[in-house]
């Protein structure tokens, strides 16, 4: 089924084709994402990868986290699930 990771402490010059290249030293890389802040549209200094491969996936956790990228220590480890979120956000009160 393939693997999702989480990377961590990421350059916020990082774009998803360079996350996709420093990960496909490991494997086969279906998707890698940086995550972008919807206001300013700049990076949020995370992103996700899913690898094919979860052994390739290991490889690139044990290969990566840890390890200083434009320098930033990396965090790489596997994704774990969205949290539910609850139906209330936005900060506009009760309504009436």
């Amino acid at each position: 089924m393939g693997k999702n990771l989480y990377v961590g402490n990421l350059s916020f010059s990082v774009k998803d084709d360079e996350l996709n290249a420093l990960f496909a030293a490991f494997g086969k890389v279906t998707s890698a994402r940086v995550i972008m802040d919807r206001e300013t549209q700049r990076s949020k200094g995370f992103g996700f990868v899913e690898m094919a491969d979860d052994a390739e996936a290991q490889a690139a956790i044990d290969g990566l986290n840890g390890k200083e990228n434009n320098g930033r220590v990396l965090t790489v480890n596997e994704a774990r699930p969205r949290e539910p979120r609850s139906g209330f956000g936005g900060g506009r009160g009760p309504r009436r």
